[in-house]
C-alpha cells in the first residue's frame, strides 16, 4: 500500500492576547490503508475522523500549540489513543489552551523522524511563529507540513506574544528553502505553494 496525504478544511476560532479571530484551518492526514498520522487538531473531532476513516491513528503530531491547532488534540487523543507529540518549547502556548492537567504525550525534537504507512516525516525545528514551531517534511512524498511557519505568499504571522518576526525569517531560509524547490508547501491554513515560489517572495 503506497502512502498519501488527505486533506479536508474546517472552521473556528483562534484566540490569543485577548483577541478572537474566525479561521479555517487545513487538516492533513499522512499514512496509508491502515495507519496514519494526523497533523494538528483544529476545532472538530469528527471532521478529523472523517478523513482518517477506519485507519489506525499513530500521532497526532502538533506544528505548534496556538489554540485552533492543538484545542482538540485531547478529545482526539481520547477518541483514538493516539499519543499527542509536540515540542517542548511549545509549553506556554498549550498551557494557554488546556492549562496544567493536561499534557501532552511526548516531546518532538529536531531531526527525528516519525514513520508511518510506508514513509517517514522529518521533524524541522522552524521557530518564529512559535518558539516550539516545527514543519514535516516528507521527502519520497515531496511535500513538507509548515503549520504556520510558511504560507503561500510568505512567512506567518509574527505580531503576537512568543513571536519573533526576525526568527521565522532565519528559520525559513535555514530550513526550508534549502528544501528541493519543486517540494510541495502544505500550510496550516490557505492554499499549497512549492518552496521554489516562497524564495522569490522572500528574497
Amino acid at each position: 500500500m503506497s502512502s498519501r496525504v488527505d486533506h479536508a478544511v474546517v472552521s473556528g476560532t483562534f484566540s490569543l492576547d485577548g483577541q478572537t479571530f474566525d479561521v479555517d484551518n487545513n487538516i492533513w492526514v499522512v499514512g496509508d490503508d491502515s495507519e496514519c498520522v494526523v497533523i494538528d487538531a483544529p476545532h472538530d473531532v469528527d471532521a478529523i475522523m472523517a478523513v482518517v476513516g477506519e485507519r489506525e491513528v499513530r500521532a497526532i503530531v502538533c506544528t505548534h500549540a496556538h489554540d485552533d491547532h492543538v484545542r482538540v488534540a485531547p478529545a482526539l487523543r481520547d477518541r483514538t489513543g493516539a499519543p499527542i507529540l509536540l515540542h517542548p518549547a511549545e509549553r506556554p502556548l498549550w498551557e494557554l489552551t488546556h492549562g496544567t492537567d493536561v499534557a501532552w504525550d511526548r516531546d518532538l525534537a529536531d531531526g527525528e523522524k516519525i514513520e508511518v504507512g510506508g514513509t517517514a516525516l522529518t521533524v524541522l525545528h522552524t521557530p518564529g511563529h512559535a518558539p516550539g514551531a516545527v514543519c514535516l517534511y516528507s521527502s519520497d512524498l515531496g511535500c513538507v507540513f509548515t503549520g504556520d511557519t510558511l504560507f503561500q505568499g510568505g512567512p506567518g504571522a509574527t505580531g503576537r506574544s512568543y513571536s519573533d518576526a526576525d526568527q521565522i525569517v532565519a528559520s525559513i531560509r535555514a530550513t526550508l528553502f534549502v528544501l528541493p524547490g519543486e517540494t510541495v508547501v502544505h500550510t496550516g491554513h490557505g492554499d499549497d505553494t512549492a518552496i521554489e515560489a516562497e524564495r522569490s517572495n522572500l528574497s
